[in-house]
């Protein structure tokens, strides 16, 4: 073969080789990018789950402070509550220990009783007792068996006192409220507004529970009932 043919043959199996070269380096760059490509859509997969759980994780928290956010109102709304409560039912000053008063402290000779009724006695001790279911259904009966005793306004009272404690306001109010405005001149009369203002006051009444105390202080202005009557008004 002549040298300028072999020449030739050689320049085109050089150039043929270069691009065998040029296109098996094209493949590998372009599999190479392929391959960050999908490293890289991998990536973002795992970012975008990452991201969820988070989001996720975030919205749960946030259900929980909210959750926790309700309770605590809850909670607080109940202490407001018992605090009111315990103001409105608490009195001021502690109550001395119950006694028995002599209504009618003038001999019988007089036309009054000389002492309380054994009936009222045997009330009044199953009310210091604190069987004050027992003692109402003893105070009723007293009454019932006993109509115009010179100790009928201290029955109401303490009929009165029993359904206090047991926090059947309504009640409590209607014996209160019977011995104040059928018995005015009893010495238990300003005692019984004083306790109708506190009935009043736990059963969120405080319009009325106001103007029963404003009645007692006008109508009994010297009383010890009335005194603790100006201190509620006073806190209130």
């Amino acid at each position: 073969m002549p040298f300028g043919i072999r020449t030739a043959a050689c320049a085109v199996s050089c150039l043929a080789l270069t691009g065998c070269a040029s296109h098996d380096l094209m493949v590998k760059r372009q599999t190479e990018a392929e391959a960050k490509i999908e490293h890289l859509i991998e990536a973002d997969k795992r970012n975008s789950q990452r991201m969820n759980a988070l989001s996720g994780q975030l919205q749960e928290l946030e259900l929980r402070l909210r959750d926790s956010n309700g309770r605590i109102s809850q909670l607080q709304a109940s202490i407001g509550e018992m605090q009111v409560k315990g103001e409105s039912t608490t009195p001021s000053h502690p109550e001395p220990a119950p006694t028995i008063e002599l209504v009618n402290k003038e001999p019988a000779s007089k036309g009054g009783e000389s002492g309380p009724p054994a009936e009222y006695v045997k009330a009044f001790g199953l009310y210091s007792a604190n069987s004050f279911s027992a003692a109402i259904q003893a105070f009723q009966a007293f009454l019932a068996n006993s109509p115009g005793s010179d100790y009928t306004p201290n029955a109401l009272y303490w009929i009165g006192e029993c359904h206090y404690t047991l926090s059947d306001f309504p009640q409590a109010a209607a014996a209160f409220k019977k011995l104040a405005e059928g018995y005015p001149k009893s010495a238990k009369a300003p005692d019984a507004l004083l306790k109708l203002g506190y009935t009043q006051t736990a059963m969120k009444q405080r319009d009325r529970a106001t103007r029963t105390f404003e009645s007692l202080i006008r109508q009994y202005p010297s009383s010890p009932a009335a005194s603790r009557a100006r201190e509620r008004l006073t806190a209130h």
